[in-house]
């Protein structure tokens, strides 16, 4: 490429960076019309120019501009200094102007965007609603039932803990300072604390996560914090689950594999009489069944306590947990989404068994749920929109005759149908971003962890399910399941 153009492209960057500062890499690469890889080169050469810029990995590009520019740690032969020179020039006029890096006048109020990066400069304060808080969680490497977590900067962060919790927050926590108080812990006044560490730093705002305690916002709020709910409070950073997180999340999944194998263990042993199933001359029930497979998990560092053993025609309805006796020639559904003890991290897992005769309807219904599973896998990749996904598995359901709640995907009145979404992420908690519905508009990531779980039903019948949780690359989906997805259960056995 010739410095004609190479200095165009790194004029588009600039201009980019002076219009819309703080783009995260891709955002940043998009608008000036680079690879994200070139991008990368382009900012190491601007810098040789003189322009004080920084490429963090990860979530964000900081820039800090040197209009003026430097003196060049070399002399410069006359053109291309007479080149920087233009490059520098047309640089301020560009951001004096308020132009994008398309040329075209951008209005002088404060963009939505611009208000969100005044946001995400705001100190974080986060108060735990108990010990499943995600967020938290996700900030401390801490579960706690109360307490109070302060980031005032990346790097600059404090977790304050009761007496009762603070050796624990010491060994646990990976918050830079960790600190007692008595005070806040028998009084319940966090807020009250949190307002006063702000203050000692001259601080009267702050962010604070959407599941924060409406009585704590309001006392922030009282106290003259101007607190903020940020909405996307940690969203990107926990949809992109890291090495140890996917061993996390996999491990849980595995748990679930050996939960679901323990149900049906003793579904496949029951004796049939009279179309309900019996065990130990006993009817057997989904709460005997859940009490053995909570066991099971306990006995591997999980627990479980919202499982679904449901049996038909209950099973119609997609989160009836189950109770009472299990019916024979009827499918069973049994849903474990496992949370590691330890880790905190969630598995997903779901599947329907039949135990005696196998009605040829739920044969159907099953064949047609695992052909939409398979398309539904084999549709994700990172950039794929979720939408896209949900809505090939759609395609499948409504193609083999059954019908589902999306728009344009009905099928025949009367069919069974699919009525919910195909899947959603998971992490620390069992649903979270992103999801696989008709509505959703953004792509999958590499490293998004999300489930494949197409389902049928009908009232007074009963339902299908199957489910697989994976993580999204770039080449596709990577299965964490391996658990047979028959209808049989002595094939799990």
């Amino acid at each position: 490429m010739n410095r004609a153009r190479r200095l165009a492209r790194l004029l588009n960057i600039l201009a980019a960076i002076i219009a819309e500062p703080g783009l995260n890499p891709l955002e940043l690469a998009e608008r000036a019309g680079v690879s994200e890889r070139q991008l990368r080169r382009d900012l190491s050469q601007l810098r040789e120019l003189g322009y004080e810029v920084a490429y963090t990995s990860g979530y964000e590009v900081q820039e800090k501009l040197n209009l003026e520019g430097r003196a060049p740690s070399r002399t410069p032969k006359r053109v291309y200094e007479q080149q920087v020179e233009l490059l520098q020039a047309v640089a301020q006029a560009v951001g004096s102007a308020g132009l994008g890096g398309d040329g075209t006048a951008r209005t002088r109020t404060k963009s939505a965007r611009a208000r969100g990066r005044a946001m995400k400069s705001k100190p974080i304060v986060l108060i735990p609603t108990g010990e499943t808080d995600a967020d938290f969680i996700h900030a401390t490497g801490f579960a706690v039932e109360t307490g109070l977590y302060i980031r005032y900067a990346v790097g600059d962060d404090v977790l304050v803990a009761s007496p009762l919790e603070i050796d624990r927050a010491r060994a646990q926590s990976k918050a830079k300072q960790v600190l007692e108080d008595r005070q806040a812990y028998v009084h319940a006044s966090w807020a009250g604390l949190a307002t006063t560490m702000l203050r000692e730093r001259g601080i009267d705002s702050a962010r604070v996560s959407p599941r924060l305690h409406a009585v704590h916002l309001e006392e922030l709020r009282a106290n003259g914090i101007a607190a903020e709910v940020d909405r996307d409070l940690f969203r990107a950073e926990r949809r992109h689950k890291s090495f140890v997180e996917a061993q996390a999340i996999q491990a849980s999944q595995s748990a679930a594999e050996a939960a679901v194998v323990e149900v049906v263990r003793h579904l496949a042993a029951a004796e049939i009489k009279d179309g309900i199933l019996w065990s130990d001359g006993r009817p057997l029930t989904s709460e005997l069944l859940y009490a053995r497979a909570q066991l099971l998990l306990g006995e591997m560092g999980h627990t479980c306590p919202d499982m679904i053993i449901a049996g038909s025609p209950e099973s119609a309805l997609p989160h009836y947990r189950g109770e009472g006796q299990i019916r024979a020639n009827a499918p069973v559904i049994i849903d474990i989404f496992p949370v590691g003890r330890a880790s905190h991290y969630h598995g997903d897992l779901t599947r329907t068994v039949v135990v005696g005769e196998i009605p040829e309807e739920f044969r159907r219904m099953h064949t047609a749920a695992l052909q939409a599973l398979d398309a539904g896998i084999e549709t994700i990749r990172a950039g794929v929109l979720g939408k896209d996904v949900h809505l090939a598995v759609c395609q499948v359901l409504v193609d083999r005759g059954f019908g589902t709640t999306s728009t344009g995907y009905e099928g025949s009145e009367g069919v069974p149908k699919m009525n919910h979404s195909t899947g959603h992420g998971v992490g620390l908690e069992v649903h979270e971003e992103p999801s696989l519905r008709e509505s959703s508009t953004g792509p999958l990531e590499e490293g998004d962890v999300v489930t494949v779980e197409p389902g049928l039903y009908k009232l007074g019948l009963g339902g299908v399910r199957v489910e697989d949780t994976g993580m999204v690359t770039a080449n596709g989906f990577h299965n964490f399941t391996t658990l047979t997805r028959s209808l049989d259960p002595k094939d799990y056995l």
